[in-house]
């Protein structure tokens, strides 16, 4: 039976050396019992300890990090069923087919399309992160040259896809300094593919025709001394797949069955003939419960909507999206230009920004940390308060790049105009319109 966070506690050391990422022995041991941190993260536990704390420390679903890099990442440590019990922690990944016969020339071409497609929503960097290179003929000179080519040559990572074990080998060696993910381990070769994954200390996945014929793979592999795997129950029928991520989440948070507390990856463009089809597969699979998801190719119309699907559902909803504080410059500003101020919160500062930009009236937009929340909800909190907005109208810089001392605050704040003039003896504090629609015509009638 799993131990409480203070049950933990009382085992630990109790030394506060922060070495394992947290400022508390007592915070490291509630992470422990939530399956948010693993007890290899604390240096000082005694055997003893480790062995009673072996059941505590392992997080339901394993965490396996894959790839290197800048679209390096980590899949499963989910601790819950539902977003809204708590939050998803590590977002699906998503990854494309390459197939090993390509030119070189199209393999160019391809990873170029491909690198494009980076989307900036909410001040973050949205993209695909691996190309699945697929054996097609058993040429392990091609597979490893590919292999070779995307991880010297592109920032996508490799899910490497082969039955044959000469062919992975080739593979391996060709890229193993990426950490590519293998597929994939099945009855027929685990034995050879677990020791490939061992030698090479890389993440595995691992293949069946169900989710019993799963879990007597994954003890082999486990008791092989194997930790960082990726399950696939081998259902490629849409509604069998779906009910087989759900049985295995179920399983492995709710009946704490070590055996398939591992992430899982999908195959979407094994289930549809078109990749339209592939996109409304792959976003069910985003939402219930894939950490790796494969389609046939990339396109702008396909990713882009699955990149926002996925924002959104592994967005902690306890804390809102934010943007950075700072100056932001719209439409080229002079020192003449106007200064607007308002608060962090993303969707605030996209509303708001836009309504600028489009007003076409060269702006100043100041934006104070307010946690997060809007105008009305910060003001109400003191987030948003007429003194704290004022020192930071004095710290952020933007006196250095204007020659007049004028600034609009939000009509939804207009009770912190006095403070604010205290604060700023000499400035000028305009209340603007309460609505963003109105903006535009503020701005072209001052």
């Amino acid at each position: 039976m799993a131990l409480t966070g203070i049950q933990i506690f009382k085992l630990l050391p109790k030394t506060n050396c922060k070495e394992c990422g947290v400022p508390t022995c007592l915070a490291f041991a509630m992470n422990l019992a939530s399956g948010k941190a693993e007890l290899d993260s604390c240096p000082y536990v005694s055997d003893e300890a480790r062995e009673q704390l072996a059941e505590a420390s392992a997080p339901p679903i394993r965490p396996v990090p894959i790839g290197k890099g800048v679209r390096g990442f980590t899949v499963g440590g989910e601790t819950v069923m539902y977003r809204h019990e708590k939050t998803f922690y590590n977002a699906t990944a998503f990854a494309a087919v390459v197939a090993s016969d390509i030119s070189d020339a199209d393999l160019e071409k391809k990873l170029k399309v491909w690198n494009a497609f980076q989307f900036e929503r909410v001040g973050l960097n949205l993209r695909p992160q691996m190309a699945a290179l697929k054996d097609v003929n058993g040429d392990a000179a091609a597979f490893a040259k590919a292999a070779k080519t995307i991880a010297e040559t592109s920032e996508f990572n490799l899910v490497l896809m082969s039955d044959n074990a000469d062919v992975m080998k080739a593979g391996v060696e060709a890229c193993a300094s990426k950490r590519p993910l293998i597929y994939a381990a099945t009855d027929a070769n685990a034995d050879e593919y677990g020791a490939i994954a061992k030698d090479n200390e890389l993440p595995l996945a691992v293949k069946a025709d169900s989710i019993e014929g799963l879990v007597a793979l994954t003890e082999k592999l486990t008791g092989m001394g194997l930790k960082d795997l990726v399950i696939d129950s081998g259902s490629r029928e849409v509604k069998q797949a779906l009910e087989d991520q759900v049985a295995i989440r179920r399983a492995a948070l709710k009946n704490g069955n070590r055996s398939v507390g591992f992430p899982t990856i999908a195959f979407p463009c094994e289930m549809a003939s078109n990749l339209d089809m592939e996109t409304l597969i792959a976003g069910m699979f985003v939402a219930k419960y894939a950490g790796i998801v494969v389609l046939s190719d990339f396109t702008g119309e396909s990713i882009f909507p699955l990149l926002l699907e996925r924002l959104n559902i592994f967005t902690d909803p306890q804390r809102p999206m934010t943007v950075t504080e700072g100056i932001y410059e719209i439409n080229n500003p002079d020192e003449n230009s106007p200064v607007l101020v308002t608060t962090n919160f993303a969707l605030t500062y996209f509303i708001v920004s836009g309504e600028i930009e489009g007003s076409r009236v060269p702006s100043w937009l100041l934006i104070k940390d307010s946690e997060g929340l809007s105008v009305m909800t910060a003001w109400a909190a003191g987030k948003f308060a007429g003194d704290d907005v004022g020192v930071f109208v004095k710290k952020c810089g933007v006196a250095d790049k204007i020659k007049h001392q004028d600034i609009i605050i939000p009509g939804y704040a207009a009770a912190i105009a006095g403070d604010m003039e205290e604060e700023l003896p000499g400035w000028k504090i305009t209340v603007g319109p309460r609505e963003a629609a109105h903006i535009p015509a503020f701005l072209k009638a001052l």
